[in-house]
């Protein structure tokens, strides 16, 4: 038998190192050649690193979350045959560990175990080597309750307050669980002193005496203060998202511009071009009339449709329109990218728009598909709200908001009529563009929006 080193590849040109964002094993298990045992993130995709050999896995190298060098390794393996480390390499090297030994453990941690768990015969499990659990606080206010560790039951502890787990019913004498119901409390939640947790009544009278407290926990049935605090490791997606919004509020000073827009006539032309759709074609939404609309904007004021570098003061305007669809998925959000939207129809947009919310759900998405947006579109969908504050696609320099569509009275001049409204909450880098232009490119596409007839007028 052998060791098989298996080091991070080299999974993109210039990328120096990789997060781990998740194992897909862990100590001890067998894989077969070609399983993915884990999955690396880059700025530029996602990638998976497989087994290259049958083996168990005695060693990993990271936690979820570290960024790993290229190169560096990744996983150990035990194989057949004689694998690709040396005798005297393998002996400096962490060896087997134990399935509750952590990644990224030292590797002299890691030997050690491994050999003194060769070296030690198992010896039967009894309550002199079962770590008793550590005990601390008054005794008056900790209840006994019973452990099983290695299959020993062995004594444990609740701090007072905290009720017991279900279906495990207190002990207590009539008398006290008389007192206990007549003043209102549930024996559940008493610490109990007695022998196998039995509630005595100086341990009703202890809980009667902290209930009494301005800040002890409600005496309602059921209701109990939860004070767990749990720890949760920004990684993968989560921290690009992160990052990203980061900068982008740090170093963008935004404006945002609410604008309310009648869509009612551009609802009843999107349900009648949806009824004499050809077969095959998407269903329209309404993102594919608001794409075709600011592409008009963007040809009366092309300078929103830019990306501003502010470390070189350089504004790179675009002529080709890239709309970047904001889309949430089970892992985040991403943005994929609609590409030149200047040269593609309503039907063409609705096509694009659905294949690439398709691909982000489902995390197929390309780096080339989720890259190279010069203006985004963010919306909620139903529940998108009254107004947004949405926050800009560095280093972009605009922003579309779309709301949430509700119908509402609105007045004519000579009553109110129920109309189709909606609100767009659209943000603006103010370094580039000015509130009046900002103003003006939203107002030409509640314009357009309000007379949809017009987004197929060519001029």
């Amino acid at each position: 038998m052998g060791e098989h080193v298996i080091k991070l590849p080299d999974v993109g040109e210039g990328v120096a190192e990789a997060e781990l964002v998740e194992w897909h094993v862990k100590v001890g298990d067998l894989v077969r050649e070609d399983q993915m045992l884990a999955a690396v993130m880059t700025d530029k995709a996602t990638v998976e690193i497989p087994s290259p050999a049958d083996g168990q896995v005695l060693w990993l190298g990271a936690e979820v979350g570290d960024t790993v060098a290229i190169g560096s390794p990744l996983v150990r393996l035990r194989v057949a045959g004689e694998g690709n480390v040396s005798t005297s390499a393998a002996v400096a090297e962490p060896k087997d560990e134990d399935e509750s030994t952590e990644p990224g453990a030292t590797a002299e941690a890691g030997g050690k175990q491994s050999q003194d768990a060769a070296a030690q015969p198992s010896a039967p499990i009894s309550p002199k080597n079962v770590a008793e659990p550590e005990r601390s606080g008054n005794p008056q206010t900790m209840a006994k309750g019973v452990a099983t560790y290695g299959g020993v039951a062995v004594s444990r502890h609740f701090p007072a307050g905290v009720p017991r787990p279900a279906g495990e019913k207190p002990l207590a004498s009539p008398a006290v669980r008389l007192r206990a119901r007549e003043a209102g409390i549930d024996l559940r939640r008493v610490p109990g002193s007695g022998p196998a947790g039995r509630i005595t009544h100086e341990d009703l009278d202890a809980f009667l005496t902290q209930d009494a407290r301005p800040d002890s926990a409600p005496r309602a049935y059921g209701l109990a203060r939860n004070e767990t605090v749990e720890e949760i490791k920004v990684v993968g997606l989560r921290r690009k998202i992160a990052e990203k919004m980061r900068v982008a509020k740090s170093r963008i000073p935004h404006i945002t511009y609410v604008e309310e827009v009648d869509v009612t006539a551009l609802e009843e032309l999107r349900a009648a071009l949806n009824d004499k759709k050809k077969p095959g074609r998407p269903k329209l939404t309404l993102l594919p009339f608001l794409i075709r609309a600011m592409v008009r904007a963007i040809a009366e004021q092309p300078k929103i449709n830019a990306l501003f570098d502010d470390e070189a003061g350089i504004i790179h305007q675009h002529g080709g329109v890239h709309v970047g669809i904001a889309a949430q998925t089970p892992n985040g959000l991403v943005v994929p990218v609609v590409r030149h939207a200047e040269a593609r129809d309503i039907w063409d947009c609705a096509a694009e728009v659905s294949r690439l919310a398709e691909a982000a759900r489902a995390g197929l998405a390309t780096r080339e598909e989720l890259s190279g947006s010069t203006i985004t579109i963010t919306s909620l969908g139903a529940m998108g709200g009254i107004v947004t504050t949405p926050v800009i696609n560095h280093p972009e320099v605009a922003i579309i908001g779309v709301n949430r569509m509700a119908v509402r009275p609105v007045w004519d001049g000579t009553q109110f009529i129920p109309r189709k409204m909606m609100n767009l909450s659209s943000s603006f880098d103010h370094r580039v563009i000015d509130g009046w232009d900002a103003a003006a490119f939203i107002q030409r596409i509640k314009a357009l929006l309000e007379t949809p007839a017009l987004i197929f007028v060519e001029e």
